[in-house]
């Protein structure tokens, strides 16, 4: 067990559990430490304004501190109170793992932290975004129940290969973007690729349906009135700069429907609109809406449809309850109906999440395959026959029989047993010396031995991953690309150095260190090095040190003179300091 588990975290299955990562808390510098003080410095200083009431709620609920990153140990004995738990993993994971996580009301934290070059945003999630974005909006139970559900129906959509070439290039972005010394060519190269993916999607799937859905509420949701609505998504709550955008009259607020699931985003560009909910219950509403479209519940030929386009396991559930995982390779159609379908490769049989007896992996090596819907000129479909229907019928243990469906599918030979649910009905039938054919062509032979012939009159839903999840070993998680930890150069680790001194120095477990040292050191050796400055401020501003603070301003001056991007940073970083609204 490389991390810390809890009751929460023991129930989660072991293909989840290959994702979670140690978060080696003692990886983290002065300077990461101090980056994740003025982000969160300036975020209650501004959020306190414009984001939903629940954000700074929660950071007391949720035990985040401003002074500090935040532990996971110390967030999940938090966590728990409130029913939810926190894991660490490297960077993006694919979107059905992600929200299979919210289903057992985990939340997902990349642990990484942001460089200080990238202080306001960064396209690669990390501990900000997670950390001080998701969690304290949670501590909200509307909310809460609203994102376990969101989990629990977006890890059943449907995707296609399409789209986890698009995730893979979103990760590379986000991994060589936040990267230090990453040529510019490359950083323009992978976003064009991104960009050209976007554009040759095709039909969305519903998991980029789903997924456009979730960037649009808890990534980058508005709530309240739309003329002055709040802020509760987390990539708006953990950026410092698209928290103040995003309340400028140049970005489009459009009330909240499902029109947000068929509307795109750019993970590469401010966003130009945003989407306004009238509260979190209006949230669950419009998600529930969105699951009546999905394969999930309709089922049907297009639902077996998707899943053989996706090329993914996934399930079909009869009428019968009666569940077939596995890679779905066709189906036969009578009358837009689907009236047999195949698998390929390894599939299993369950009924209720729990895999049949006699129907694994093992005795359906090389796939399934069955006809569904009713017998050809029978109106009574076999499952809603009584035991005196099916004797009537000669669908009986022992008889020689040819069972025509709809659709020219023939099914002839010797049943041996039926097998049956709690209720009693029927869900599947075997038999032996059985053939199985549409028109001429034969979909099962004889010697290939027993045939089980599966029970529906349709397929009442289809939807992403097995039925039961020990039946398949999905620990098949392999990275194409990981994050890429920075190398430390000498330089580097001298200015953590003098970044970690003065922290001490605020903390109160090393007050000998001469902050006007570091200060002259700091002007001579990094000049262009701008947060310590604001931090030497601070504490010359909190002292009263007149002389000491004046000469630190001028500095700063000089620093914003030589690299104006970084102007404004010194700025609100100094305006903190002034108004002195912050907690120290």
């Amino acid at each position: 067990m490389s991390y810390q588990s809890n009751h929460i975290l023991d129930k989660l299955p072991k293909h989840l559990k290959q994702y979670i990562k140690p978060q080696d808390y003692k990886d983290y510098t002065a300077i990461d430490q101090a980056v994740w003080r003025y982000v969160m410095r300036k975020n209650v200083d501004y959020l306190s304004k414009v984001a939903h009431k629940s954000y700074l709620e929660g950071l007391n609920k949720t035990g985040i501190s401003i002074d500090h990153i935040p532990n996971m140990y110390g967030m999940n004995r938090i966590l728990k109170e409130i029913g939810w738990a926190a894991v660490a993993v490297d960077g993006f994971i694919p979107p059905s793992a992600f929200m299979e996580f919210q289903a057992y009301n985990v939340l997902v934290i990349a642990s990484d932290i942001r460089q200080l070059e990238h202080i306001e945003y960064t396209p690669a999630p990390d501990i900000i975004h997670e950390g001080a974005g998701h969690a304290p909006i949670i501590a909200n139970p509307e909310y809460a129940e609203y994102l376990r559900r969101f989990g629990e129906i977006g890890c059943k959509a449907i995707s296609n290969a399409k789209d986890f070439e698009l995730y893979e290039a979103v990760r590379h972005l986000s991994i060589i973007k936040e990267a230090p010394g990453t040529p510019e060519g490359e950083i323009t190269a992978a976003e064009s690729h991104i960009e050209e993916l976007q554009g040759n999607m095709g039909d969305p799937s519903e998991i980029a349906l789903i997924r456009n859905l979730h960037w649009w509420t808890v990534e980058y949701g508005l709530i309240g009135d739309v003329d002055q609505p709040k802020i509760y998504g987390a990539g708006l709550l953990s950026s410092i700069g698209e928290s103040a955008w995003c309340m400028t009259e140049k970005v489009k607020k459009i009330p909240y429907s499902i029109e947000a699931a068929h509307t795109s985003f750019d993970i590469t560009k401010p966003q130009p609109q945003l989407f306004v909910t009238p509260d979190f219950a209006f949230l669950s509403q419009v998600l529930e809406e969105f699951a009546n479209t999905m394969a999930l519940r309709k089922g049907g030929l297009s639902g077996i449809k998707k899943l053989i386009n996706s090329k993914e396991l996934g399930t079909i559930e009869l009428s019968t309850g009666l569940q077939i995982s596995g890679n779905f390779d066709q189906v036969i159609e009578f009358e837009n109906k689907p009236v047999y379908f195949q698998t390929k490769g390894k599939t299993a049989l369950s009924y209720r999440e729990k895999e049949l007896v006699g129907h694994s992996l093992e005795h359906h090596p090389e796939g399934f395959g069955s006809p569904i819907g009713k017998l050809k000129g029978i109106n009574l479909a076999i499952e809603d026959m009584s035991p005196r229907d099916l004797k009537a019928y000669n669908i009986y243990e022992g008889e020689n029989i040819t069972l025509e469906f709809e659709g020219n599918i023939k099914v002839s030979g010797q049943i041996i047993t039926g097998t049956r649910n709690l209720q009693g009905e029927i869900i599947l039938i075997t038999f032996k010396n059985c053939s199985v054919s549409h028109g001429k062509k034969v979909l099962f032979h004889p010697d290939s031995g027993l045939y089980n012939m599966a029970v529906g009159e349709n397929i009442a839903a289809a939807f992403n991953g097995p039925a039961d999840l020990n039946s398949f070993d999905l620990i098949t998680h392999e990275l194409s690309s990981t994050t890429i930890k920075p190398e430390r150069s000498a330089e580097f680790k001298k200015l953590e150095q003098y970044y970690r001194q003065i922290r001490d120095f605020r903390e109160g477990t090393n007050t000998t260190i001469s902050r006007n040292k570091v200060f002259n050191v700091i002007k001579e050796e990094f000049p262009n090095d701008w947060l310590l400055s604001v931090e030497l401020y601070e504490l010359a501003k909190n002292n009263g040190d007149r002389d000491f603070y004046k000469s630190i301003l001028d500095h700063l001056e000089k620093v914003k003179q030589r690299n104006p991007e970084v102007g404004h940073l010194i700025d609100d970083g100094i305006g903190l300091v002034d108004s002195n609204t912050v907690k120290m």
